[in-house]
């Protein structure tokens, strides 16, 4: 639980920088990886991600003590999926070529570690607010993580962002960079400028 003296707005900043899921707790990995190879991907899981976590909160807050404790985590799943369900199917409604690009990783929300992980340790234990804002500082700071791994490895493998070409002719893009081993080598860059900084501070 929260210490009481904390802020709402700490209660958000905390998860861009200081818990950030992705750069510091290393959660929700799978999607991170998988989806990041350009930035309208990354921008899309962590709109995607934002919806199910804030509204999830926000509806777990709400019936958090009329649950009882033997039935609370499938009870939290239901929630979560509903919320899921409803992305999945808004995306494949509108977004069709989004939605296949980011493949079964939206329908597998409902067990990112990340959402799960806030309701129980954190919704489940606060204040609606608290919860709210919690969820809203969590999902930017995936947000901010995957789509700096999108930004670098669209730049480096294909030499564009948002499909706009930002080198000229003469840039090989390197292809590693949109496979399995460049999202792995671009998230240690990232882990490890995140670790050089909130050390140094």
């Amino acid at each position: 639980m929260a210490p009481k003296n904390r802020s709402l707005g700490y209660e958000f900043v905390k998860g861009l920088f200081k818990e950030n899921p992705v750069l510091v707790q290393l959660l929700g990995l799978c999607s991170v990886l998988a989806v990041s190879n350009t930035v309208i991907n990354s921008i899309s899981m962590g709109l995607s991600v934002l919806f199910v976590l804030f509204f999830s909160s926000f509806v777990v807050g709400l019936i958090k003590d009329f649950v009882p404790n033997e039935v609370r985590i499938p009870v939290f799943i239901i929630v979560i999926a509903t919320f899921v369900t409803i992305t999945d199917l808004f995306l494949k409604a509108k977004f069709p070529d989004i939605s296949k690009a980011l493949g079964p990783y939206i329908p597998l929300i409902v067990v990112n570690c990340i959402i799960m992980g806030r309701q129980e340790a954190f919704t489940r234990k606060n204040k609606l607010i608290a919860s709210l804002m919690d969820a809203l500082g969590m999902s930017f700071g995936y947000i901010i993580a995957i789509v700096a791994m999108g930004a670098v490895r669209e730049l480096l493998g294909f030499g564009s962002i948002f499909g706009i070409k930002v080198f000229g002719a003469w840039y090989k893009p390197i292809l590693v960079m949109i496979l399995p081993p460049g999202a792995f080598l671009t998230l240690a860059v990232l882990i490890g400028f995140m670790n050089f900084v909130t050390k140094k501070e």
